[in-house]
């Protein structure tokens, strides 16, 4: 019985008292496993001739034994002690058996086979996560995100070239004080905006040159001494409330002249550099800019009068409409000359009256033509 029982049940009977964890169950089925677990222990411990066990049997079976000679009683309580202690067994101890099993297994196994992984897998779990895991920023540099990265379009200098492009700007700005300008507004102007966020991508290397550089659709970029200039005699000193930009391009005399004035509004014809400007001064955030997209020798009338008005196309002439926006005591900048461009000048109109305007002509200049309507 002994051999058949360690076949059905591994773990000794001692090992289910012993068992630390309290079995699940109802309270009334987990005491009567635990007197059927006892009773079982003492009939292994002791002979069967002394047979205690009777005291796990009925009352009735136990007074029926009685009568009997020892040498009648012996073989007949016997089978009956078997076959009720088995039936408990089977009732009531082998779930708990079951239960108490898997908990062994899930608390004395699982330790000993953690220890006994193999090193070489474990090496290869740190090198799989070190990969896996992203390169640090360097000490001092912000993590830059994706949506970082794409937020400004025009943007091509490598990352050696992005950060001398401060010292480049620098190094513009001495050469066009150099030159002439004075206006420390539009010396800080030009100093602090990255003109080659406003250049296509294979020209960013060109951006701080003194050099008009193509934008698409037979359109400049005009050349860093030629805006400062024409933003130089626009301002003249005064404090710029409004100004008009006829021409906004790329945006880049639109950001120079927001850095001056307190609101710049700027109007393109041509809607695909609208769009352009719009994009290039986005990742900027400059509050101050108001993009319009319309004819230019028609101005903008619902904002006018303007401080100042920087046309940046010549024409033939200087529209009679644009002149009429410009407030009195107010100055205009514009190329006028021929439409080939041989014969250009940069021209000043202040406004002295109502009816009254004094013209001044400067510098040679080369412009792109300035022409009615959109496209």
């Amino acid at each position: 019985m002994t051999g058949e029982r360690a076949k059905r049940f591994p773990l000794g009977l001692e090992d289910l008292v012993r068992e630390p964890r309290r079995p699940e169950g109802r309270p009334g089925e987990v005491r009567a496993a635990a007197l059927a677990a006892s009773a079982a222990l003492n009939a292994r411990q002791q002979p069967a001739k002394n047979a205690p066990l009777g005291s796990a049997v009925k009352p009735k079976a136990k007074a029926q034994a009685k009568p009997q000679t020892g040498a009648q009683a012996q073989p007949q309580a016997k089978p009956q002690v078997k076959t009720q202690v088995t039936t408990q067994l089977a009732t009531q101890v082998k779930p708990q058996i079951t239960t108490q099993i898997a908990t062994q297994i899930a608390t004395q196994v699982k330790p000993q086979v953690q220890p006994q992984a193999k090193p070489q897998a474990k090496a290869a779990a740190q090198i799989s996560t070190a990969r896996a895991a992203p390169k640090a920023a360097p000490p001092g540099k912000p993590a830059v995100k994706p949506s970082e990265r794409a937020a400004a379009p025009n943007v091509a200098l490598n990352g050696a070239l992005a950060l001398t492009s401060e010292r480049v700007r620098e190094r513009m700005v001495e050469r066009l004080r150099a030159n002439g300008v004075t206006d420390q507004r539009v010396l800080n102007a030009m100093s602090v905006v990255p003109r080659h966020m406003f250049v296509d991508p294979g020209l960013a290397a060109q951006a701080y040159e003194d050099a008009a550089l193509p934008i698409g659709h037979h359109q400049t970029i005009s050349k860093p001494s030629v805006v400062a200039r024409m933003i130089e005699l626009a301002a003249a000193g005064r404090a710029l409330h409004t100004v008009l930009e006829i021409g906004t391009g790329c945006g880049y005399q639109a950001a120079v002249l927001s850095q001056v004035a307190r609101d710049v509004y700027s109007i393109e014809r041509i809607k695909p550099l609208s769009e352009r400007a719009k994009t290039n001064l986005r990742p900027l955030r400059i509050p101050n800019i108001r993009l319009h997209y319309g004819d230019g020798r028609l101005g903008l009338p619902s904002a006018a009068p303007f401080d100042a008005i920087v046309i940046a196309a010549a024409g033939l002439d200087v529209p009679q409409a644009l002149l009429e926006q410009l407030a009195i005591g107010g100055r205009l900048v514009a190329p006028v000359g021929s439409q080939d461009g041989q014969n250009q000048v940069l021209t000043l109109v202040e406004r002295l009256g109502p009816a009254q305007w004094r013209e001044s002509r400067l510098d040679r200049v080369f412009f792109v033509p300035l022409k009615s309507g959109v496209i």
